[in-house]
């Protein structure tokens, strides 16, 4: 891995930049990326899914999040790279570490499409300050350095009928082609994969666990332009699509930002998801930023989206309990692993109507394991299960109809005073936030708390968001709604936008705890007025929730109620869709606590 390092400098000194900015996004700043562009993971060696990496001629660095402190400490090693626990008390970001460390008159280099033009102009400043350049090089240095490297993905893309998608893709470009008159647009640019995969009613299968096509689109007042290579559309496809869709191959694209340039249009970017090569490419143009309203529309589902969400949550809580009753049975037998219980539990879920995979890779973790927020197993770290401790698994699926994630904490054996301790206070944050009811314009970040209070009372915390966005089969993490510290900001939460509620803790070298649920904001038909609307959430995810690391006396009788609450409606619901001896796991699973 060194050696790596060694040769991307070599081409750092040909370009006369003294720093290096590898990045984990892709040019569609997604937070999955295909194997073709995962430059981050090639250099470093450092495989999760956030991270961006730094060369300069003395040093490389590495930083992430407190979800992959562990991973990551795990796989740097040898590698030449330093790891940078971003968030932790007193460690600058890159950007911080850069304008503190590079001299005036030196240059930070990188690939201008990896990097959105709001990132881009905030860190120009920043650097111009200390006299510090900031320069796109126009090939990518990973890339000229990365043999067999993989081929770009050529999924096939499909269309999705308007029985799930609940709206054609010509009623979407209208609604779309509105706000452009109002802005006084003549052209809105989409770069992200699930916006483009939303607008046009596709799907595509380019980038594991998302449902997505590698694709630019350009909106105009007339047309609809679909950059995609060619090869992965159907004529079936293509037929379905030309009523409303212009397609051009993928390769077109910047030749389409120049014309857009070249004729002085009025172009719609956002800011903060647009490329700063979008931005260049446009140089000429009347650029107008705001946030993209395709993002929100698809944040707000449908009542056909959430009809389908409701019934895949059936299946998928079913697919759960014949999983949790497996395992029960199955590790005290002896043979179950970290792998093959994800395994099975990709099977069972293979087996449901609609099924389309995962939609994010199996969090399968046991022990000191589940500490790892999002620990991926391998055959290498691979670990048996047995009867006692702690396991966590964070998994979820991807349906014709709807996307879910749910993760459940299993007791396997007797569970000790602190775990129950921490269990139930997890649980607690779960039922609070849940329960909540909130005006109409309040956004995540101002709900966060309630998840972290009982935690908080025993001075501890976990150092992830408490909730993401959800799409509906499309990706499992969606913005822009939030629910964090720092993510969501001046987006409030609206009816039919699905979001997860997931608190932890986690014992470093121990064990992990977390309890997750998705849930759909609904109007709260109580408190809500005439003059005042007020909002809550409808939880969607019907699986039990462990009841042998509860500890009741932490609950207070409203907390008791709604979990027995729940837990009954877990059973009717999901009973009719089991064999005899799952229905009866599950009757114990759920009894009144």
């Amino acid at each position: 891995m060194t050696e790596k390092i060694e040769r991307l400098r070599r081409l750092m000194r040909k370009h006369n930049i003294q720093a290096y900015l590898v990045p984990g996004s892709d040019p569609h700043q997604s937070e999955c990326v295909p194997e073709f562009w995962k430059r981050r993971a090639f250099i470093t060696g450092f495989t999760g899914s956030a991270g961006d990496a730094l060369v300069t001629m003395k040093s490389a660095g590495l930083w992430t999040d407190s979800r992959y402190y562990l991973q990551a400490e795990r796989e740097l090693r040898g590698t030449g790279f330093t790891l940078f626990r971003w968030g932790s008390p007193g460690v600058p970001s890159w950007q911080e570490w850069t304008v503190r460390n590079l001299k005036p008159g030196e240059t930070l280099g990188l690939d201008s499409p990896l990097i959105t033009h709001r990132d881009y102009a905030k860190l120009e400043k920043e650097l111009a300050a200390k006299s510090v350049r900031l320069r796109p090089v126009a090939a990518n240095l990973v890339d000229a350095i990365w043999q067999d490297r993989p081929a770009a993905p050529a999924g096939r893309v499909t269309v999705l009928g308007k029985k799930y998608a609940g709206e054609s893709a010509r009623s979407k470009l209208d609604r779309l082609r509105q706000k452009m008159t109002l802005e006084g647009v003549d052209a809105h640019i989409l770069s992200q994969l699930d916006s483009v995969a939303w607008l046009f009613n596709i799907r595509g299968s380019d980038i594991p666990f998302n449902p997505v096509a590698i694709a630019y689109a350009i909106i105009t007042r007339k047309e609809a332009l679909l950059f995609v290579a060619g090869e992965k559309v159907s004529p079936e496809v293509r037929a379905v699509l030309k009523k409303d869709v212009s397609l051009r191959s993928y390769a077109e694209f910047p030749a389409a930002l120049h014309g857009l340039a070249a004729a002085k249009k009025q172009v719609w970017l956002d800011e903060a998801t647009a490329s700063q090569w979008i931005v260049s490419s446009l140089e000429g143009a009347e650029i107008v930023f705001k946030p993209s309203p395709v993002s929100l529309a698809k944040a707000v589902k449908n009542a056909s989206e959430i009809k389908g969400s409701k019934h895949a949550h059936l299946r998928d809580g079913a697919a759960m309990v014949e999983f949790l009753c497996w395992l029960e049975k199955a590790v005290p037998e002896g043979g179950v692993t970290e792998l093959s219980a994800a395994r099975k539990l990709e099977v069972i879920r293979k087996r449901q109507p609609r099924s389309k995979g995962l939609s994010f890779q199996t969090i399968s973790s046991y022990g000191s394991h589940g500490a790892v927020v999002h620990y991926a197993v391998t055959p290498e770290t691979d670990i048996p299960l047995k009867p006692k401790g702690i396991y966590l698994i964070d998994s979820g699926s991807q349906y014709l109809d709807a996307t879910t994630d749910i993760t459940r904490t299993v007791c396997l054996g007797p569970p000790t005073a602190e775990q129950r301790d921490r269990f139930t206070r997890v649980l607690k944050g779960v039922i609070s936030l849940t329960r909540t009811s909130f005006p109409r314009g309040t956004s995540g970040p101002q709900l966060d708390i309630l998840a972290r209070r009982a935690l908080w009372e025993k001075g501890l915390n976990y150092g992830h968001g408490t909730g993401h966005g959800v799409g509906a089969f499309l990706n499992v993490h969606e913005g822009p709604q939030g629910i964090a510290p720092a993510r969501g900001f001046g987006i409030g939460l609206e009816p039919g936008m699905i979001l997860s509620i997931e608190p932890g803790y986690y014992e470093d070298g121990a064990y992990g705890l977390r309890v997750e649920n998705l849930v759909l904001v609904v109007k709260d038909k109580i408190r809500s007025t005439k003059t005042s609307l007020f909002f809550t959430f409808e939880t969607l995810t019907l699986c039990p929730i462990e009841l042998r690391l509860v500890k009741k006396d932490l609950l207070t009788e409203d907390e008791v109620s709604w979990l027995n609450t729940y837990h009954r409606r877990v059973r009717r619901a999901l009973t009719p869709l089991l064999e005899k001896d799952e229905a009866a796991w599950l009757k114990k699973a759920t009894q009144r606590v």
